[in-house]
């Protein structure tokens, strides 16, 4: 029942009353009748006078955050004459409104954690005045606000263990007298070393593996795959997500890779219905607008990998949320080794973590058959 039903109902029950004790001659009814119609009629009066002159005025926050941050606001309760007898203030992000009385503060300052990335509305700000018992109400609103953009979360890579890193067995025990550290530190991870081979003079001072040198006395360098100075690709598939959870922990993981791949090479994005990837430099000049992109992805539009006459030569990181079974690179990845990003932890050996998902690599037969050839 609505509030001014109830007021309006409370004051017809105290008007019956009190035409029967005058039909009937009974005192009992008369007093009664008239306290039901006086407290209608005061709450009414009351909440009338408390909402003249008043008003509500709401300072938004900042437009975007990072999913897992507070966002602020603040609620200003303008009061008229009057002070309100009760009522609440109601906000589209809060669970739960907040009671306001004639004691309170005027002023409501709220921290609201965003749990999840989206887009979310910020209109919805309401203060309801009402009389304590609750049978009569005004409502006031600001004029509405804009919206809340939510950004996924960036997180770390995390190298699992030196075999994935290196790749042959020397490069693991080697990688392994280094010590875990060095090698789990996310800048230090170079996904695209396939083993050791003799240094060749000319080669970059970079590639050589010191610690084969200082085992053994013999320089070596590492050995790259082909394709690994190229543009590396970061494709999103976010078609058959098993659930919400998987799908944030895969655009986590795929907005992760973008920062921490693009700072060598470049990269090329390619998001969930786009026609083409988009280009991120190592300068991360477009990341503002990408990260933004990241933050809308929902499940359904297919991801459809560029032909390999559009130019890119790189590995392909393959981010799905697909259930166990259904997870796989599509053969349009063309050769070259790629790694497939699953929301849920494969059977086989993990290369990497990155945002509650794991990678592993995936040399296609063409790659191998080169390198066999090498």
């Amino acid at each position: 029942m609505s509030p001014v039903r109830s007021a309006g109902g409370t004051l017809a029950l105290g008007v019956l009353l009190t035409l029967a004790g005058l039909a009937f001659g009974s005192p009992s009814l008369l007093v009664p009748g008239f306290a039901l119609s006086a407290v209608a009629l005061v709450s009414v009066a009351w909440v009338e006078a408390a909402t003249r002159r008043a008003r509500i005025e709401v300072e938004d926050g900042p437009a975007r955050i990072v999913e897992g941050d507070a966002y602020p606001l603040v609620a200003r309760l303008r009061r008229g004459v009057v002070p309100p007898p009760g009522g609440e203030v109601r906000h589209s992000l809060l669970e739960k409104p907040l009671r306001t009385g004639p004691f309170r503060p005027a002023n409501v300052e709220l921290s609201i954690r965003m749990p999840r990335r989206g887009r979310y509305p910020l209109g919805g700000t309401s203060w309801r005045i009402e009389d304590p018992l609750g049978l009569y109400g005004r409502e006031l609103s600001p004029p509405p606000g804009g919206e809340l953009l939510v950004l996924p979360r960036l997180e770390s890579v995390e190298v699992i263990g030196p075999a994935s890193v290196e790749g042959d067995g020397a490069g693991a025990a080697s990688a392994g007298e280094e010590g875990a550290a060095s090698i789990r530190e996310a800048r230090a991870v170079e996904f695209e070393v396939d083993g050791l081979r003799p240094y060749r003079h000319g080669s970059p001072a970079s590639r050589i593996h010191w610690p084969a040198l200082a085992r053994s006395g013999e320089m070596h360098e590492r050995r790259v795959v082909a394709g690994a100075e190229a543009t590396p690709l970061i494709a999103l598939d976010a078609e058959g997500a098993q659930d919400a959870e998987a799908l944030d922990r895969a655009v986590r993981a795929a907005a992760s890779l973008c920062v921490h791949l693009a700072p060598r090479t470049g990269c090329a994005v390619l998001l969930p219905g786009s026609r083409s990837p988009s280009m991120l430099d190592a300068r991360l000049r477009a990341w503002p607008a990408l990260h933004a992109s990241f933050a809308v992805v929902g499940s359904g539009a297919p991801t459809r990998l560029p032909s390999p006459s559009a130019g890119l030569r790189g590995s392909v990181f393959w981010v799905t949320a697909r259930p166990p079974g259904e997870a796989s690179i599509p053969r349009s990845a063309g050769a070259g080794r790629h790694y497939l990003v699953s929301a849920f932890r494969p059977a086989g050996p993990v290369a990497f973590e990155v945002a509650g998902c794991y990678g592993t690599a995936a040399v296609s037969r063409a790659a191998a058959r080169v390198r066999a050839a090498a």
